[in-house]
């Protein structure tokens, strides 16, 4: 994973200097500075290292689960009809409500455990199951609470923009009014967010809408991202794009016009094979349309109650592959370099002198090996800052 030009970035033979928690240099063995020959060294016996993973796109903080609807959709019902029975995400809305801030933080923790024992260092993490003032802050405080008790860097992202509540129903200017936006100052000022995100569908918010919700991130000086174009073609990638978004994300239903616009303005694909496969979507991402207009693709868990209860970024890569046709560089890099970039984290993602030693050893004879195994953890170790 360096600018090499070799597949991969390998570096056969390689080795890593650490200096704290940054690389300090990398390159051959054989071309190691005399400097830096003598320092304590430790032998990983020809295993691969990579830049340690990370999971840009997650909802791990939320109360109960959704195996019911799970039943449901088995037995016919889609998505958007769950959602209008009451199902869907407003359905956990009530579960994450009646949790306690510590309920929260353990279920959360289960999930990012299992995260971080597949190498993962990093990992976004949304609201969004509040839908009222009190619960999304709430749910930000969780999510900060993980990175200081687990060594994993956490990106917060503000969600109420997600469905709107039930008592806001057929209101939905009302609830952006007097709900998501104050909301959205409150957990500003106090430093909770990192980025604001929103649902841009026909169950959810129209492009109209989310431009309220940008432009109030915009005014606080807030990142922008969007769940865009998996049922439909709302145009919000274009939308996204016009804000200078991080990312766009799920995509299925992106148009030529919305991959040009994300090309021209850096923003990050990033697609959830976890949720197209519990849904059983038929619509791929255009991921041809997205390679010949270069526009960068990460791969996430999309790790949440209802459309995606994964909690296995390697699954993830698997699933890229098979499912999407994605190569196996391809989907290591997008959750690697591609993912710090929809995360905007300049400082990791690959294994430079200058960035931060977040690593991930594995034992395996080659990277695709990491795309191809199916349940199975080849993790040897994971060092978090240049710490084992």
């Amino acid at each position: 994973m360096t600018a090499n030009g070799a597949p991969y970035g390998l570096i056969e033979d390689g080795a890593l200097v650490l200096n704290g928690d940054q690389i300090t240099w990398v390159s051959a063995r054989k071309d190691l500075p005399a400097d830096y020959r003598d320092l304590p060294a430790e032998d990983l016996g020809g295993r691969l290292v990579t830049p340690g993973l990370i999971d840009c796109h997650t909802h791990v903080v939320f109360g109960g689960n959704r195996a019911k609807e799970f039943e449901m959709r088995l037995e016919g019902a889609s998505y958007e009809e769950v959602a209008r029975a009451g199902g869907g995400i407003v359905s956990t809305v009530t579960a994450t409500r009646q949790a306690s801030e510590e309920e929260l933080l353990v279920s959360a923790l289960a999930r990012v455990d299992a995260l971080i024992a597949e190498g993962v260092t990093a990992l976004e993490i949304k609201s969004g199951y509040g839908l009222n003032i009190d619960t999304e802050l709430s749910m930000l405080r969780v999510a900060r609470k993980i990175s200081e008790v687990r060594p994993v860097e956490v990106r917060t992202s503000y969600l109420a923009a997600h469905a709107v509540p039930a008592e806001y129903k057929g209101r939905a200017d009302a609830y952006l009014d007097e709900v998501c936006l104050p909301g959205l100052e409150q957990a500003h000022a106090d430093r909770l967010v990192d980025a604001v995100d929103g649902f841009c569908e026909g169950i959810a918010f129209s492009p109209d809408q989310m431009k309220q919700v940008f432009d109030k991130a915009t005014d606080l000086g807030l990142s922008v991202k969007l769940h865009a174009e998996q049922l439909s073609n709302l145009g919000g990638a274009v939308l996204a794009a016009s804000y200078q978004a991080l990312s766009a994300d799920h995509l299925e239903y992106l148009d030529e016009t919305g991959v040009k616009a994300m090309a021209e303005n850096g923003t990050v694909a990033v697609l959830l094979p976890g949720a197209f496969y519990t849904l059983r979507e038929k619509q791929l991402p255009p991921l041809e349309l997205l390679r010949q207009h270069k526009v960068p693709v990460a791969l996430a868990t999309d790790c949440n109650p209802g459309s995606s209860p994964l909690a296995s970024l390697l699954l993830t890569m698997n699933m890229g592959c098979t499912l999407f046709r994605m190569t196996p560089e391809e989907a290591l890099t997008g959750v690697t370099c591609i993912a710090a970039q929809a995360l905007g984290f300049a400082d990791r993602g690959t294994l430079e002198a200058g960035k931060r030693a977040d690593l991930a050893v594995w034992n395996v004879d080659h990277p695709a090996e990491l795309s191809y195994r199916i349940g199975f953890n080849a993790l040897e170790k994971r060092i978090f800052g240049g710490a084992a």
